[in-house]
């Protein structure tokens, strides 16, 4: 029976690992730690303040509550929106802080929320990323850079403590019902932007293939990193198709001389390292998902894409309606 510490418990995801742990038959006690308080949790769950920033705080939650697993997810989804210095205290100091107090108490499995964007956005990726590929990430792109950072932080805790199980999981690009973000807003105007030379596929995942994949992870006894993704992919091309629009194509060039000027002149928090995060998108392979951590995602890459617009779709009829 485990006593599981989520971090970042009032979150999108973290809500949603929240719910599924609290019913899990091994399972004994769950802890929503989070500097926000959830809108509500399942019977039997604890809220707590819990600020990864925080080293005593978050040492004091899992003595307290005698932690043995602990859920990370406490980080910056959406970069550009803070100051790159807090994005690096949460991303980076936050999980050295929970990785100590781990240590500091005894627990033995640790689950982590990493990011493909861990591989980096490169012109000579492979086709398709498995998790033997070398973690570079892009010192341009900050949310990248912090992705290599913990992994590195990672990879020597593991050498330093062996007593404590990692399991790392590397996410594509999360979707759901309510999900509405710099990703999505790519595929709101009237044409899907596309970049001279480039498919730019994606691999989606749907967000209840997430939470069990972390499930998974946080009571079973398998150990490792998996990329996490469904079945297959999807071009910028194949994107607009679904979504019945044109493309409009342009050279990577124009495009970063327009972010450079658009940055500069506050216009966007985007600036021209984001060109390489359009082109150069990293594929993931989720064979070792499948085989060795014995988790298949229910929706491939498309389905998740369909259901993400069936689901909007339906939010703006309903609205419609009132």
């Amino acid at each position: 029976m485990r006593r599981v510490l989520v971090t970042g418990g009032a979150g999108f995801l973290g809500s949603s690992a929240v719910r599924a742990l609290a019913g899990h038959p091994e399972v004994e006690l769950v802890v929503a730690g989070d500097v926000r308080t959830p809108s509500s949790v399942p019977d039997g769950v604890l809220i707590e303040h819990c600020d990864v920033t925080d080293a005593a705080n978050v040492a004091a939650v899992v003595r307290d509550h005698r932690i043995d697993t602990i859920v990370h997810l406490a980080a910056i989804v959406n970069p550009g929106g803070l100051s790159e210095d807090i994005e690096y205290r949460v991303d980076v100091e936050g999980t050295r802080n929970v990785l100590d107090a781990a240590v500091a108490f005894g627990v033995t499995r640790i689950v982590v929320s990493s990011s493909g964007a861990a591989y980096g956005y490169h012109a000579d990726n492979p086709e398709w990323l498995v998790e033997t590929d070398r973690i570079r990430g892009n010192e341009e792109f900050s949310y990248s850079r912090h992705k290599r950072l913990v992994e590195e932080m990672l990879a020597a805790y593991r050498v330093a403590h062996p007593e404590l199980g990692q399991v790392v999981l590397r996410i594509g690009t999360i979707l759901g019902p309510s999900v509405a973000n710099q990703i999505t807003a790519l595929w709101d105007g009237p044409r899907i932007l596309a970049i001279r030379g480039s498919d730019s596929p994606f691999v989606f995942v749907w967000v209840d293939d997430v939470v069990g994949a972390i499930v998974r992870g946080a009571t079973g006894e398998v150990t490792g990193a998996f990329n996490v993704a469904g079945d297959g992919r999807m071009t910028v091309s194949e994107i607009a198709g679904t979504l019945g629009k044109r493309t409009v194509t342009v050279p990577p060039s124009l495009l970063t001389l327009a972010l450079r000027v658009g940055h500069a002149v506050k216009l966007t928090v985007h600036g021209p390292e984001r060109v390489g995060f359009l082109r150069y998108r990293p594929v993931l392979d989720n064979s070792r998902l499948k085989a060795e951590l014995g988790f298949t995602p229910a929706k491939t890459s498309r389905e998740a894409f369909e259901a993400f617009l069936a689901a909007r779709a339906a939010r703006t009829a309903e609205a419609s309606a009132r």
